[in-house]
């Protein structure tokens, strides 16, 4: 642990230190995804019939809002997302189909420090369980890490969403703590759990996704042989 002229410890320098740069509305493209700027005109149909496939409304409870349940409801919400600042939305399309099965963002983003979330993870029935699901989370650990240079990329979620919570996890993310009476949610007190992959780790966590996705670990109708928990190493969760 380094020491200044006081004696007193400090955070390791960082000469070589760049701002990562600012995510942008941007394409990525996956084996069985593809992810685009999230459009309000031209995503608007595709997904409220998606998420019309649920029974109910449960997969909405953690989410900061509800399931429009119109048409012209959804399209208002898509832009009143895509109006917020400080957000990079993308709409997440089957690469099958072409059809829009989810939606996802970047946000809290903090270029100066290298440091952004990945939040608004909304996947519809037609995504939830599927190996898309997986390959849009690498899709934007990559871009974060190693196109635009960050050093850390966080995952937050209500201390109740057990399903969230497991994701993270699976997802090669860190729990770090709890922060307790964090938001006013619907009427609702929430608890935040913050999770995190760091720049240290991101190359591990790399290895692993990119091992799971390799056309080898599929079947011939396109399931999974091996977990992407089994390719981490011992050192990762």
């Amino acid at each position: 642990m380094p020491v200044n002229e006081y004696n007193q410890p400090i955070g390791i320098s960082l000469p070589d230190w760049k701002p990562a740069a600012m995510p942008v509305p941007h394409t990525l493209t996956g084996r069985f995804c593809r992810l685009l700027p999230l459009d309000a005109e031209k995503h608007a149909e595709g997904l409220f019939a998606a998420h019309q496939l649920a029974a109910d409304d449960r997969n909405w409870t953690y989410l900061p809002y509800d399931r429009p349940d119109t048409l012209k409801a959804m399209r208002a919400f898509l832009e009143g997302l895509t109006g917020s600042e400080g957000f990079v939305h993308f709409a997440v399309l089957d690469s099958q189909s072409g059809k829009p099965v989810g939606s996802v963002a970047l946000m809290r983003i903090d270029p100066a420090s290298g440091v952004l979330e990945i939040g608004h993870v909304n996947f519809s029935p037609r995504m939830q369980r599927t190996s898309a699901s997986t390959e849009v989370i690498f899709l934007l650990l990559s871009y974060a890490f190693d196109a635009l240079g960050y050093r850390r990329c966080e995952w937050k979620c209500d201390g109740l969403n057990a399903p969230s919570r497991a994701a993270a996890m699976r997802f090669g993310f860190v729990y770090e703590g709890t922060f307790k009476n964090a938001i006013v949610t619907k009427g609702r007190n929430r608890d935040t759990d913050w999770f995190t992959i760091t720049d240290q780790r991101w190359p591990h966590i790399r290895a692993a996704f990119m091992a799971w996705l390799d056309a080898g670990n599929f079947d011939s109708d396109g399931r999974q042989i091996r977990r992407l928990g089994d390719f981490f190493p011992p050192e990762t969760p």
